[in-house]
């Protein structure tokens, strides 16, 4: 089975969100497409919601927000007790966010990260498995209410 991977992003990060959305697809991955679906202003909040209430609901497994800088949006996704969103801005940040924080958002600035970067982000996201071990207590108690 194909796994699907929400994606979204505000105006800021709606070019580099369209690449990404072609990465996924080219890994094999099915993008869950949430918008936004052109480059006229949005409010990332609203973004980051979608995305959240598509992992909740089981409609996805992870996820891919994009907006100008991903600070905004990733605090937006933050929010939510079921979403772990890491910013990252090189591969290495990507793949640790997976292996010691078992992340399942990948935030990326639209506006800061280029799109080999962006790509080779996304390909350390997907592919690095959670480590578990020493770092499992610490991913549960972000999960405490």
């Amino acid at each position: 089975m194909t796994e699907t991977i929400a994606i979204a992003s505000d105006h800021a990060g709606f070019a580099l969100k369209g690449v990404l959305k072609l990465e996924l697809e080219s890994l094999g991955y099915a993008p869950l497409d949430l918008g936004t679906d052109d480059t006229a202003s949005v409010d990332y909040p609203d973004y980051a919601e979608k995305l959240a209430q598509a992992i909740k609901a089981g409609k996805a497994s992870r996820g891919i927000l994009v907006c100008g800088t991903g600070i905004g949006i990733s605090i937006a996704a933050n929010r939510h007790r079921e979403i772990r969103a890491a910013l990252c801005q090189d591969v290495t940040t990507a793949r640790l966010s997976r292996e010691h924080n078992d992340a399942n958002v990948l935030v990326l600035g639209g506006r800061i990260v280029g799109e080999e970067v962006a790509k080779g982000c996304l390909k350390a996201f997907l592919e690095t498995p959670f480590a578990g071990g020493r770092h499992e207590g610490r991913v549960a108690k972000l999960a405490k209410p």
